[in-house]
């Protein structure tokens, strides 16, 4: 009988309860020998384990004399989404080894809450609220004193991965104009989801809502400023679903404080925050703690798409459900990685 592949698990800060079902860990267990260890350990397991195995899950640090000693790996599942330079990449892309992310699970949820979210500073949903518990409620007309709809307004999309084209898709009901920035992007490929191309100048200046969803590359880290906020139009709101390392958040608080913009946050350049941070008492910026893409139902979906590119890979093909890394673009990325499911 032919020895089950082996697997090494090192998915942290994820475990393989969190993202297969039971019935779906059973059938991993069934089909793979699964060895578990931590990022630490990795490198201390026995020379067989390291040689005999075809697959890892997780993004453990590896470097060359490490790779040498995997010598029948095929395939690193990244389950926690963000690439980052913890390998040496050119070696692995020359091994024919795949680097995959699941995070294209993320996609639809945390589009889903950014659309509340700007919902909400638009028509001062969280604010109502706030005030009808506190009985200062405003009545009728006097409570939309400033608000404004979505439908058929000036909207931009930064960043047009996974996330950004889910956005798109829902905002379509509201036929919003669409305008996307990225430069990653050839234009034709924008234009195919409904949006117009257009530079970072029109996306900031023209816009109504503005949506972040770009990753952090060493080209954009940061690149959200003072400046690029003093451009907006007035009253615009700005949702930030990607990564805070996009933006100068001092200087995004700052706009939000002036009363130039409003701004909502699934994201902060600390995670958790400081009880005393200052967003926590900004008035004009709505918080959500990370939680946008954290399901239960989204954990699981990862699960799903490594059991059937494992498949797939199995009989010897390429991975197709999860996000390869692109050997021209992954040492750009910048992402940190989450400590908080």
């Amino acid at each position: 009988m032919t020895e089950k592949p082996l697997v090494i698990s090192s998915p942290l800060p994820r475990t393989l309860d969190l993202i297969f079902t039971p019935e779906r860990l059973a059938e991993l267990r069934a089909h793979y020998r699964i060895v578990e260890t931590t990022d630490e350990e990795l490198p201390n397991l026995p020379a067989g384990v390291l040689a005999e195995a075809r697959y890892i899950i997780g993004q453990p640090p590896i470097d060359s004399a490490l790779l040498a000693r995997l010598a029948n790996l095929r395939c690193i599942f990244n389950v926690e989404s963000n690439l980052y330079m913890n390998m040496p990449y050119d070696e692995v892309f020359q091994r024919g080894i795949h680097v995959v992310t699941t995070g294209a699970v993320f996609a639809q949820p945390v589009a889903e809450i950014g659309l509340g979210l700007a919902l909400s500073l638009l028509r001062q949903i969280a604010e109502a609220d706030a005030d009808f518990r506190a009985g200062r409620e405003k009545w009728g007309g006097e409570g939309n004193t400033r608000a404004r709809l979505l439908a058929g307004s000036d909207v931009a999309i930064l960043g047009f991965g996974d996330l950004g084209k889910a956005t798109a898709r829902v905002l379509s009901g509201f036929r919003p104009r669409l305008r996307v920035y990225d430069p990653w992007l050839a234009p034709q490929q924008i234009r195919a989801a409904g949006a117009e191309p257009v530079d970072l100048h029109t996306a900031l200046t023209q816009s109504d809502v503005i949506f972040v969803t770009a990753s952090v590359t060493s080209e954009n880290e940061g690149f959200l400023g003072a400046k690029a906020f003093a451009s907006m139009r007035p009253g615009a709101a700005f949702i930030l679903l990607s990564r805070a390392g996009v933006v100068d958040f001092e200087a995004l608080m700052d706009a939000v404080a002036s009363g130039h913009i409003v701004a909502a946050s699934d994201v902060f350049p600390e995670e958790p925050l400081p009880l005393d941070h200052r967003v926590r008492k900004l008035d004009g910026f709505l918080r959500s703690a990370h939680r946008a893409g954290a399901m239960d139902v989204v954990f699981a979906e990862m699960g799903e798409m490594v059991l059937q590119d494992m498949a797939l890979l199995d009989k010897g093909l390429p991975p197709q459900l999860c996000r390869r890394a692109e050997r021209e673009t992954v040492a750009r990325m910048r992402s940190k990685p989450v400590k908080v499911n």
